[in-house]
């Protein structure tokens, strides 16, 4: 069964509607498009695993993805993917191991774009190359400031402490 994003032109407007490729040019899109694998897993593999090398990025055209987290011995869910999103950025921009991992959680399909792809972008053309960069950033930004709302919630909900002028002292030396 074929579905609105199985052609070139259909991977390209899923692409336009992400935020990391927002204001990439339907050509350029084209141009990276002709260069990426699309790798097929079926629900229980992992797209990569925490800890693991990265050269790559992924955009989830099918199926549903776990970003989890290892800690004290357990998997944790952190988000689920669904078409359209775009994970494992975050280790190309920072050239670090990954950071989480990604399991297909049912059968699942992604457009993989490794530093190679990125890097052929950067040399066909310069400022579509800076704008998907600068788009990463963003996203990852965005990404960043929600758990900082989540690490501050949780903190202000573990101290049930408020401050307002009222309960401020200040001393004078």
């Amino acid at each position: 069964m074929s579905g609105p994003f199985d052609s070139p032109a259909g991977r390209i407007r899923l692409l336009q509607n992400m935020p990391v490729f927002g204001g990439i040019r339907a050509d350029t899109l084209e141009f990276l498009l002709s260069g990426v694998a699309r790798v097929r897993l079926a629900r229980g593999e992992y797209f990569y695993r925490e800890g693991d090398m990265a050269d790559s990025l992924f955009v989830l055209e099918s199926g549903r993805v776990f970003l989890l987290k290892h800690w004290a011995g357990n998997d944790y869910k952190l988000k689920e993917l669904v078409r359209g999103n775009c994970f494992g950025e975050v280790a190309v921009i920072d050239l670090q191991p990954r950071n989480t991992s990604s399991l297909a959680a049912e059968d699942s399909c992604a457009l993989e774009l490794t530093e190679a792809d990125l890097y052929r972008l950067y040399q066909h053309d310069v400022e579509q190359f800076t704008l998907l960069n600068m788009n990463m950033a963003r996203e990852v930004c965005r990404r960043l400031r929600e758990a900082d709302e989540r690490l501050f919630e949780a903190d202000v909900q573990a101290r049930r402490v408020s401050i307002s002028p009222a309960n401020l002292r200040f001393s004078s030396g």
